[in-house]
């Protein structure tokens, strides 16, 4: 009976997942590439059920059309364990990871350990967690990264990444995996190399392993970071970064060698989990953009529509030019969220002038970089 309950969950959630249409024939299985070009489209399963009228080149084209287009070959999918509207719960996400697969594209799986939006400032430990003692906090961590994993496979929709925690500076699972001092980490590495060791156990006769990521926001102090977990035992296969010139710096040369360091330093891939631009300093709804001075540009690159191209292209260009070909690659943060309640929204998108449409919903010139 006891391993019964234990299953349930297991058993509701892959229920959930086949209430959308199973594909009659399998999922082919691509080589995965040797450098990723990717975005995270998070936000799609929402705005295409909307159906918000994106184009590319006048024609009506979903966010992941339009991606595989113009030579994407990775979608990033952020996994919220228990979310109030659905959106971003397991059941989305595996559903819409499952087209990916079938549209000839990679998955990387961002798993939050959080029931919303998880990055330097907050880490919530879900609700269904909140008064578990710090033991059984790891072995949840490591059962539920086990489950979620076995339905993605369940529905051909298993990732080629995996990403143990997001933006986790400051740790993840608050208050308990808190970091506030070098001591902390001694309470963060637990929760990580549990999360890390259930991908492991998953990858058990994979003939295609799925590849772990720890995701840490900028680059300056990257190398501190990956070393202070290293010396406590956690060893992703993937050093995952942040880059938005307005939070981490607006000097490109100085990034470049960040990475570089981390790289000679780590001798392990990097690959750029977020990064976004500007095509516009304006706005098309009524809600607050997270960026809209100039003053958080990078000088040589415009706000406009050819300087989001540039950026992109020469982030693009670095990443490729580490040492020891350890850039894995990119992926860019939300190219679809675009302002698709209405202009005086205020409950919108603070993310519009960033997209990868404009206000009008027409594919930008910065796709072409994902074919560079």
């Amino acid at each position: 009976m006891k391993n019964i309950l234990r299953a349930l969950p297991l058993l509701m959630v892959l229920a959930a997942c086949k209430k959308d249409d199973t594909p009659a024939t399998p999922v082919t299985p691509v080589a995965e590439p040797g450098y990723y070009r990717g975005a995270d489209l998070s936000f799609s399963p929402e705005l295409v059920a909307a159906n918000v009228g994106f184009t590319d080149n006048g024609q009506r084209s979903t966010p992941l059309a339009t991606l595989k287009r113009h030579g994407g070959n990775l979608v990033r999918l952020r996994l919220w364990h228990t979310p109030t509207d659905g959106h971003s719960g397991l059941a989305e996400v595996a559903a819409f990871a499952r087209q990916a697969k079938q549209a000839g594209l990679s998955v990387l799986l961002d798993i939050h350990y959080a029931d919303s939006w998880t990055d330097p400032s907050q880490q919530p430990t879900p609700r269904a967690w909140q008064n578990l003692s710090y033991s059984a906090l790891q072995d949840s961590v490591y059962g539920y990264t086990r489950r979620v994993l076995r339905v993605m496979k369940a529905q051909q929709a298993q990732p080629a990444l995996v990403q143990i925690g997001n933006e986790v500076n400051g740790g993840m699972l608050w208050p308990q995996g808190r970091v506030s001092s070098a001591a902390d980490y001694a309470k963060l590495a637990p929760l990580l190399q549990k999360g890390l060791a259930a991908v492991a156990d998953e990858n058990a006769g994979l003939t295609q392993p799925m590849r772990t990521i720890i995701h840490f926001a900028g680059a300056e102090y990257a190398v501190n970071f990956f070393e202070a977990l290293a010396q406590r035992g956690v060893q992703p296969d993937v050093l995952g970064l942040s880059y938005y010139p307005q939070f981490h710096g607006k000097d490109l040369d100085q990034w470049q060698q960040w990475l570089t360091t981390l790289v000679q330093q780590t001798n392990r891939d990097v690959l750029l989990c977020e990064t976004a631009y500007p095509f516009s300093l304006g706005y098309a709804d009524y809600t607050h953009n997270s960026l809209g001075l100039s003053s958080q540009l990078i000088p040589d690159y415009s706000a406009t529509p050819a300087g989001q191209q540039a950026y992109l292209s020469e982030v693009n260009r670095r990443l490729k030019a580490l040492p020891g070909g350890h850039g894995l690659g990119f992926c860019y943060w939300a190219p679809d969220w675009v302002a698709w309640r209405g202009p005086t929204a205020t409950n919108g998108s603070g993310w519009e002038n960033q997209a990868l449409y404009d206000f009008n919903l027409k594919a930008l010139p910065a796709w072409s970089a994902f074919a560079e």
